[in-house]
């Protein structure tokens, strides 16, 4: 029996440039399904920007039904202008998976990097090099902020994979045990 293919939409928010990638995994090998940005830079009305991630991202629902979505959380800055735009770019990706039944996760910039490099402090080149070795993967992007998102993506794919990395502190591995008991051999 032929295992299926699990897709994981990943996004990186933005109102200039939007990034996407989608993964998919079977068994053990990951893949690239598909990554690319919406540049928004050309649209001067924040609100069209704002319809277009949306449709955008209800469209990439739409053909390859991912199973879940993950989106970078925006990192505090300066700027509040900035951060109130961001996080309304953020709101109508997330709503555009939710309309479409896809379950959504965030995760913060350093979780991403942490999670995929095993250094919250990379770079995005970082970042992206660690990503070519893991999917093994030649091309580089046009725009960073598509292999953001897919990091973002794979950041997902391996916090649900070893949901112990999610555990708050002090729940440690009796909750872990205690929550997953056909993962856990006890050996007499």
């Amino acid at each position: 029996m032929a295992l299926k293919e699990k897709i994981i939409l990943g996004i990186d928010p933005g109102t200039v440039v939007m990034g996407y990638g989608l993964i998919g995994i079977t068994g053990q090998k990951i893949r690239i399904v598909e990554m690319g940005v919406l540049k928004l830079s050309k649209f001067p009305d924040h609100a069209d920007r704002l319809n277009r991630i949306y449709v955008r991202v209800h469209e990439l629902c739409e053909q390859y039904k991912p199973e879940s979505c993950a989106i970078e959380a925006p990192f505090f800055g300066k700027n509040v202008q900035s951060m109130l735009k961001l996080g309304r770019a953020q709101g109508v990706a997330m709503a555009a998976a939710m309309q479409s039944k896809i379950p959504m996760e965030e995760y913060s910039p350093k979780k991403v990097k942490q999670s995929v490099t095993g250094n919250g402090s990379a770079t995005k080149e970082q970042l992206w090099t660690t990503i070519q070795k893991i999917l093994k993967f030649e091309e580089t992007p046009q725009y960073l902020d598509a292999s953001d998102a897919v990091g973002v993506a794979l950041c997902h794919h391996f916090q649900s994979k070893f949901p112990i990395a999610n555990l708050k502190s002090g729940q440690g591995w009796d909750k872990f045990i205690k929550d997953n008991p056909g993962r856990v051999k006890i050996k007499k």
